[in-house]
């Protein structure tokens, strides 16, 4: 299972500020360390106007899985005729991995939005669907291990959405330079109760 979640490589990293979330993700697209196919590829999805996805793992079953989701928050929408709660979309998450877990899809989602009282969620799932949700920061693909060590170094309660942006940059940065799987530049998307801004990082490429 590792290798096909490893074959082509991945960074993503939610962290929590007050009253904003941020999730960013590394933008290389490789096929193992042998070879990298480009350096725009997408990990991060939007759902709602709150809430984002990451993928992490296949690229083909993360194409799958973005496009799955989107068609259900559709469905959700039109017939409940109001926007999915990023505690509702983890639990759909959930359940669409687990109910393939006998031929699962090869990607480990990170969600992460606001709910209606402007709250950070997050949480993260591994690929038949376990969800583990935290209140600082959730990390997944090939770097979840160096993601772990700087973001616990870094991250503080209560940053501002500037705050929180520099501090999920560098932690991304700093993690993806010790993966030769991921890097290439990144994304940062800043979810706030106002605005999504959304900055590239531009990173190592060796």
């Amino acid at each position: 299972m590792s290798g096909l979640m490893e074959y082509n490589g991945s960074a993503i990293v939610a962290m929590a500020g007050k009253n904003c979330v941020a999730i960013a993700s590394d933008s290389r697209h490789g096929i193992r360390q042998l070879q990298t196919v480009s350096c725009n590829r997408q990990k991060t999805f939007q759902l709602t106007d709150q809430t984002f996805v990451g993928l992490a793992g296949l690229a083909t079953d993360v194409q799958t899985m973005s496009q799955l989701l989107n068609f259900r928050l559709k469905l959700y929408t039109l017939r409940e005729e109001r926007a999915m709660q990023p505690q509702t979309v983890g639990n759909l998450i959930s359940s669409m991995l687990y109910e393939k877990r006998f031929g699962p899809w090869f990607t480990e989602p990170v969600v992460a939005g606001l709910d209606k009282d402007h709250n950070p969620f997050m949480c993260a799932f591994d690929f038949i669907g376990a969800m583990s949700q935290a209140k600082d920061f959730v990390v997944s693909g090939t770097s979840s291990e160096q993601l772990f060590g700087v973001c616990e170094s870094f991250w503080r309660p209560d940053m501002n959405k500037d705050e929180l942006f520099e501090t999920v940059a560098q932690c991304l940065l700093s993690a993806v330079d010790r993966d030769c799987l991921a890097g290439w530049g990144g994304v940062v998307h800043i979810i706030t109760p106002d605005e999504i801004i959304t900055k590239k990082l531009k990173g190592r490429m060796d």
